[in-house]
């Protein structure tokens, strides 16, 4: 685990995963963007002490488990201001409404594996909010929903804008089977919408550093339209989602060892069934008490 230099007072840590930037107030207080995973935590925690940073506040770009891990452990550490988009802190403010996002496992799962995301947000960033001060310090914010519902890029005074999960490295773009994004029509508008800003620095999640983005977006939507076209050329008629994402786990060759691997792959995956029929691709009806897919006919 190292820190790399961006600009100015803007830095990243390395965690091996992902990056997480912050940015320097002075020698002693920084602000986080996003926190990282509960797995790495000792490491963080570690680099933060040996370099005698103190957090003093943490700006979440969006509440999934990667990105808000340890929120609540360096605010109860630190007493950090936490500012999170609303929809985003509401969605992790509870046990009960972190099962709307888990939906498919039970209160007692999501409990267990997720609680240590559970986080009491201090300052909540509204949908149309185009920056924010925080201690003392104005970040510029970019909506950039689609991976989340809430999803939001932060600017630091240097000019460097940190993207999150709004788009993803070449690394990633390359290797990745199913890239996420919980509403894959809406992410593709923000990809899109970033072809548009403009800034000296750019800081992707998983995992990079750019000065030019342009490239980095057509690969990312690439990707999408290919990871569709794809699973679209495994659907044939009369198919039931569980069928269609058997046929997808073993073309993709993906391993389900688990079952919280079983649910990861579930959430990964039926946004491109759903992409697929909002594009017209798919069409469903039912049949026997069943919802089927098919295909649909004459696509122009």
């Amino acid at each position: 685990m190292k820190i790399i230099e961006v600009k100015g007072n803007t830095f990243c840590i390395d965690t091996g995963n992902e990056y997480i930037p912050f940015y320097k107030l002075n020698d002693k207080e920084i602000i986080l963007l996003d926190s990282g995973l509960k797995a790495e935590r000792e490491r963080i925690d570690k680099l933060l002490n040996d370099k005698k940073f103190m957090v003093k506040a943490i700006i979440c770009t969006h509440a999934h488990i990667d990105h808000i891990g340890n929120a609540s452990y360096f605010k109860e550490k630190y007493n950090s201001t936490i500012v999170m988009p609303a929809y985003e802190a509401l969605l992790c403010s509870s046990i009960v409404n972190l099962k709307v996002y888990y939906n498919s496992q039970t209160l007692s799962e999501v409990r267990e594996n997720f609680g240590h995301m559970v986080c009491n947000t201090d300052v909540m960033v509204s949908y149309n909010q185009s920056d924010i001060d925080v201690c003392g310090v104005r970040f510029n914010i970019v909506h950039t929903p689609g991976h989340s519902p809430a999803h939001i890029c932060i600017v630091t005074p240097d000019d460097t804008i940190y993207l999150g999960d709004a788009l993803f490295s070449y690394e990633i773009v390359k290797s990745a089977k199913l890239p996420h994004a919980q509403m894959i029509s809406e992410d593709l508008k923000s990809k899109l919408k970033l072809k548009g800003i403009k800034h000296s620095k750019y800081i992707v999640a998983h995992k990079g550093v750019y000065d030019h983005i342009e490239n980095l977006i057509e690969d990312n939507i690439k990707q999408y339209d290919a990871v569709a076209s794809n699973i679209f050329s495994l659907i044939e008629d009369g198919m039931i989602m569980e069928n269609i994402k058997t046929a997808v786990i073993k073309a993709f060759k993906i391993n389900i060892n688990s079952k919280y691997r079983y649910h990861l792959i579930e959430r990964l995956f039926k946004p491109y069934i759903e992409y697929l029929s909002e594009i017209g691709k798919l069409e469903t009806y039912i049949h026997e008490g069943k919802l089927i897919y098919s295909k649909v006919k004459n696509i122009q």
